[in-house]
């Protein structure tokens, strides 16, 4: 073959690389099937302030099967051993004295899912990458609280659903590049007391786009709308305002919006360095915008469906026990999530990047992330006291249970 020939197929080879490189905005992606057998294509932004691939759906997930098949053959740890008493009563027997339902509230990224199916008022059945199904019940994302879903169509432009006019969504990798000039919020955000984070912003759980804009009256009642990308920073002044400083440097100070005083829901960050924290305006101090790293927006091939979480859980006494994880008697797959309190910030982290997670004391738990990453987390059953049990699945099918009295470190593989 001539040398020119080879030059330009390699060229075109590496031109469609780039191509599919940049086609990859980040933003989730799918075929929206309607109950009237309607089929729209595009990208989607879900309940307002989901539009990427590492943002979470939320739900309460169905585990009455999960529980039952761990009971089976269950081993609870130190039962030959007595168990603890407090005022008589035995503490972690069964589902604990307390008597703890076993349902609960889930996360999952959207970048895991292949196919979402409306199949109740409230309730979706979710395939997930790797051919799992997941049964939300409910949840804050779905059913007819669900504010709206809105499908970029590259043939009918924007179109607004209700969840009664979904029957199911297909999730897939976008077909080309968005046109529509949006960009992700990226940036820094100061806590008083939890220090910085860095990552993708979500101002008032609601703004996630260069283009959503921010609210709030100047002194002298003039009422502003300001697009998130012209925001150079945004520094808390007080409980009931904001210093706004623009891109072009002007500076102004706004109040009487959620988006400025202590009535706003919180500016999330994410990343995978830490996974997601959520700040209430009480902690924060400032938000500084920066350009958006477009190499590292998240790409649904980045996501495989999540797999069994496996490690080795030591007791108090030294004893190890390795196999599959049930984590608060819940938790079983990398897609789900730890929950906890840090230093006043809210935190979701999932299991596909936790190295390992230490017993600090009966109310708080060192998690140590694989980007190194350590956060003493409290305030959640996850990390406390109120933990429903640490399990282990050894391949056999037995299972040992250990107590958050007994257990002492989990490293996850």
């Amino acid at each position: 073959m001539p040398r020119l020939t080879i030059f330009t197929a390699l060229s075109l080879l590496l031109l469609l690389g780039s191509a599919q490189v940049s086609a990859e905005s980040g933003r989730i992606y799918g075929k929206l099937y309607t109950v009237d057998n309607d089929v729209f294509e595009g990208w989607i932004r879900w309940d307002k302030n989901e539009a990427y691939w590492d943002d979470i759906i939320d739900g309460t997930i169905e585990k009455d099967r999960r529980e039952a098949e761990r009971q089976q053959g269950k081993r609870r740890y130190k039962d030959s051993k007595g168990d603890l008493q407090i005022f008589g009563l035995k503490i972690g027997e069964g589902n604990s004295i307390f008597g703890f339902d076993i349902s609960s509230e889930s996360q999952l990224q959207f970048g895991h899912i292949r196919t979402l199916a409306r199949d109740r008022d409230d309730g979706a059945t979710i395939t997930l990458k790797n051919g799992e199904v997941v049964i939300f019940n409910s949840g804050s994302d779905l059913g007819p609280g669900l504010r709206e879903i809105l499908v970029n169509d590259a043939k009918e432009g924007e179109i607004y659903f209700d969840w009664d006019d979904i029957d199911h969504i297909d999730f897939m990798q976008e077909a080309s590049e968005p046109t529509d000039g949006l960009e992700r919020l990226y940036g820094r955000v100061s806590t008083r007391r939890a220090g910085e984070f860095t990552g993708w912003i979500e101002w008032d759980v609601d703004e996630v786009f260069n283009e959503d804009d921010l609210d709030g009256d100047e002194d002298g009642g003039r009422t502003r709308k300001i697009q998130m990308g012209r925001i150079a920073s945004i520094e808390r002044r007080s409980s009931s305002s904001a210093s706004i400083v623009l891109k072009d440097g002007k500076e102004m100070t706004l109040r009487n919006s959620n988006d400025v005083n202590s009535e706003n829901r919180g500016i999330v960050v994410k990343s995978t360095e830490f996974g997601r924290v959520k700040v209430n305006w009480s902690d924060f101090e400032k938000a500084e915008f920066l350009p958006v790293p477009k190499a590292e927006l998240p790409a649904y091939k980045d996501f495989d469906g999540g797999a069994r979480i496996r490690g080795t859980a030591t007791t108090e006494d030294g004893e190890e026990f390795s196999g599959n994880i049930a984590w608060d008697n819940d938790e079983e797959y990398t897609w789900e999530h730890l929950n906890g309190e840090y230093k006043g910030v809210e935190i979701v982290i999932p299991f596909a990047i936790i190295s390992s997670i230490e017993k600090s004391s009966q109310r708080s738990a060192t998690v140590t992330l694989k980007s190194g990453n350590t956060y003493i987390l409290s305030g959640s059953n996850d990390v406390n006291e109120e933990n429903k049990g640490i399990f282990v699945i050894r391949e056999k099918g037995s299972a040992e249970q250990i107590d958050w009295y007994d257990f002492a470190k989990l490293v996850i593989k």
